[in-house]
Order: structure tokens, then C-alpha cells, then sequence
């Protein structure tokens, strides 16, 4: 396994392959944060880099990871601890914005061209948002906030990522890892061990209550969906919240009820033989006998590490399908 981590100057105008230590970690998760690269390298003569500095790492000539240097730590034994973004990390930005007629691709593209992002191929979302106000909110918040939008509506899911420098969105249906006949699969042999929970103690609601303050009416809309079959055996578990103006109440209700109206089960596999194609948002096959159930189906990548190790690539894999919710 060949592994390069190539680091540029400050002014980018030279490129540093440095003197790289045991444990180069990568990791991505599919909501909310950006993808990171942890790393330690010798200190010498020749290096010179800063925050702000460009980050590469290529996997058997596979571009993996490309980033900014955002901190360094230093050991009295000369070695620096190098934390690297993509770009993503710059969604962390606040603002305020008001938008209306845009999908949720239209909108990631205003975002990327206002902060200066480079962008990749970013998918059609299709599904058109009238109006909506985002106030003192993270530009992630925003993007997640269309992106749940267009799944209740359309019952699609997105993935938003950065692909070597370029963001890119796809929907999940072309996110599966492999093709007809070879998709990378987990299990007792390539899973070294996990962690399974059941519970409906998080992310379990069976009556679900949504509001909206009709200027209009001067009332209040109220939407209720409830399964009392769940209600029964579990006892009231509530979800509730305000509606923005534009949102079909009874549509989101239905919709909500439907995803969180089950047990949540959770499955973290660690030191799984690592492939460089698995990303948050990827779909892989899992192959695994859970005391209570047993699971071959696809599953979704919420969160994913992978530690390269001389010729060793492993990964922390968190996973979601069917009845899990990571």
C-alpha cells in the first residue's frame, strides 16, 4: 500500500512530501461536519508550512482527501500533529439569508459561489422550496435544512461531500460502493467487531405534533399523526415543533411518523478491512447475524474513519438502514 500526504507552503508555491508517522486517520460524516485528516510528521529543516496551508492524500494513486491545514501541535520529541479540512469546514460560517423559489441544489450552488467554494457535479433535488427565512443559522444548518425539506416531500435523500477539493452532491441511489454482482460487503470475516444497541429511548416518537401560526386566520393549524398500535405497547413518545410558512403540515407529519415511528437500532463496526471507496453516504452490504435480528441488506455510512498503518488499512464504520437511525 502506498500512501502520500503532500503539503504546501503558505503561499502555494511550494509542495512538502514530509516524513509521515504510524496512524494517518480520515474520516467523514454525512450530516453537519466536514471531512478531517489527522496526521503526524517529523520536523526538519525543509518543511514549511502554516494554517491555511493545502493538504493531499493519495491511496495507491487514489486521490482520498485534499484540505486545508486548520491546527498544528507540537511534541518536544519534534513531531507535529497535523488537523486538515476539506472544504466543507467553511459551511460552518453563520449568516442570514431569505430565499425563495430555489431547490436544495440551486441553493448549495448560491452558498458555494458567495464563499468562494469550488464545486463538482451536484445533482438535481427537484423538489422546489417557496419561501424560507434562515436567521443566525450555520450555512451546514441551511443545506441540511433543504435537504430534509426535499425528503420529506419527495422521499429522496442527498448526500452533500467533498470530492477531492470539489463539492459534490448525489442522491444515495448512486451511492453504493461497488456494482450488480461485487458490492463491498461486511461481514464476520471483514468486521472484526460491533457494537449493536436496540432502543426507544432516542429517536423514537409515535405521536408526532407540528403548529403553525396562520397569520391569515389568526389561528393556530395544528397537525397530529399517531400510531396507537405504538402507543400501546410503548406509552405517548412525542415529537414537536413549528411549521415555516409554505410547508404541507399533514404531508410532514405523515412523513416524520413514518421515520421515527420504530425502535432505533444502532451498528458500529470497528477495524473492518478498509476500502478507500467508502465514504459517509456511501451504501455498502452487511452480512451480520445481531442477536435479535439478522441483517443482509444494504446499509448507509452515517460516520466512517479509516486508519492507515504501513500496509494496513482498517475503518470505524457507523451505519444506518432499515430500523437503525445513527
Amino acid at each position: 500500500m502506498n500512501v502520500e500526504i503532500f503539503v504546501g507552503n503558505e503561499l502555494g508555491t511550494k509542495v512538502f512530501q514530509p516524513i509521515v508517522g504510524e496512524g494517518i486517520e480520515w474520516s467523514t460524516e454525512r450530516r453537519g461536519a466536514p471531512g478531517k485528516l489527522t496526521f503526524k510528521i517529523v520536523k526538519d529543516n525543509i518543511i514549511d508550512f502554516s494554517e491555511g496551508s493545502p493538504v493531499r492524500l493519495k491511496v495507491d494513486g487514489d486521490n482520498i482527501f485534499f484540505g486545508f491545514v486548520f491546527k498544528q501541535q507540537y511534541s518536544k520529541d519534534q513531531i507535529i500533529t497535523v488537523t486538515a479540512y476539506d472544504q466543507l469546514r467553511y459551511l460552518k460560517n453563520k449568516d442570514t439569508i431569505v430565499y425563495e423559489n430555489k431547490t436544495a441544489s440551486k441553493f448549495i450552488k448560491m452558498i458555494a459561489d458567495d464563499y468562494a467554494l469550488n464545486i463538482g457535479k451536484l445533482e438535481d433535488t427537484k423538489y422546489v422550496i417557496d419561501t424560507r427565512v434562515e436567521e443566525n443559522t450555520s450555512l451546514f444548518e441551511m443545506i441540511e435544512n433543504t435537504l430534509d425539506l426535499t425528503l420529506t416531500n419527495i422521499k429522496e435523500m442527498f448526500v452533500l461531500y467533498d470530492d477531492f477539493g470539489k463539492l459534490t452532491l448525489k442522491n444515495i441511489s448512486n451511492m453504493y460502493v461497488g456494482k450488480q454482482g461485487a458490492y463491498l460487503m461486511i461481514d464476520e470475516e471483514t468486521g472484526q467487531n460491533f457494537d449493536y444497541t436496540s432502543s426507544i429511548d432516542e429517536n423514537t416518537y409515535n405521536k408526532i405534533k407540528l403548529t403553525y401560526d396562520n397569520e391569515d386566520t389568526g389561528v393556530r393549524d395544528v397537525y397530529i399523526a399517531q400510531d396507537s398500535s405504538n402507543i400501546n405497547k410503548w406509552g405517548i413518545l412525542q415529537y414537536f415543533d413549528t411549521l415555516s410558512e409554505g410547508e404541507n403540515g399533514q404531508a410532514k407529519v405523515d412523513a416524520l411518523l413514518s421515520l421515527y415511528n420504530k425502535k432505533t437500532r444502532n451498528l458500529k463496526i470497528t477495524n473492518a478491512l478498509g476500502d478507500n471507496r467508502v465514504r459517509a453516504g456511501s451504501m455498502i452490504v452487511v452480512n451480520l447475524e445481531l442477536g435479535d435480528i439478522k441483517v443482509k441488506n444494504f446499509m448507509l455510512v452515517e460516520k466512517v474513519k479509516h486508519t492507515y498503518k504501513e500496509n494496513e488499512h482498517w475503518m470505524d464504520l457507523t451505519l444506518r438502514g432499515g430500523e437503525f437511525i445513527a
